[in-house]
């Protein structure tokens, strides 16, 4: 059974800095991407930053570049997102998700609906 297991979630004030770390478990497949998404009161849920397994090729939302960074140790079965300067418009539960690559076409993007596995979501509160 697959399972992905966030944490690292927290209230902190503008401009600070959190580690999210997305534990994964029962991967029996072999490529794959972990995204981050994050949804915040009454909007949709949007993508953050993508990594994929076998390339480390990475990908991340305008708002966050240059801020956040996505990483991951494979031997631990866990992917990063370090977020620096923190804004309020951050404040939102951030989700990881996994998309097994079938073997054909791109995978790794941004778009919710091509995951197959979420988390439970963590939520992070940046203060003004």
């Amino acid at each position: 059974e697959v399972q992905l297991v966030e944490s690292g979630g927290g209230l902190v004030q503008a401009g600070g800095s959190l580690r999210l770390s997305c534990a994964a478990s029962g991967f029996t497949f072999g490529d794959y991407a972990i995204g981050w998404f994050r949804q915040a009161p009454g909007k949709e849920r949007e993508g953050v930053s993508v990594i994929r397994n076998g390339d480390g090729i990475t990908d991340y939302a305008d708002s966050v570049k240059g801020r956040f960074t996505i990483s991951g140790d494979n031997a631990k079965h866990t992917v990063y997102l370090q977020m620096n300067s923190l804004k309020p418009e951050d404040t939102a539960v951030y989700y990881c998700a996994a998309q097994v690559h079938d073997g054909s076409g791109w995978y790794g993007g941004l778009v919710a609906n091509d995951y197959d596995y979420w988390g439970q979501g963590t939520q992070v509160t940046v203060s003004s």
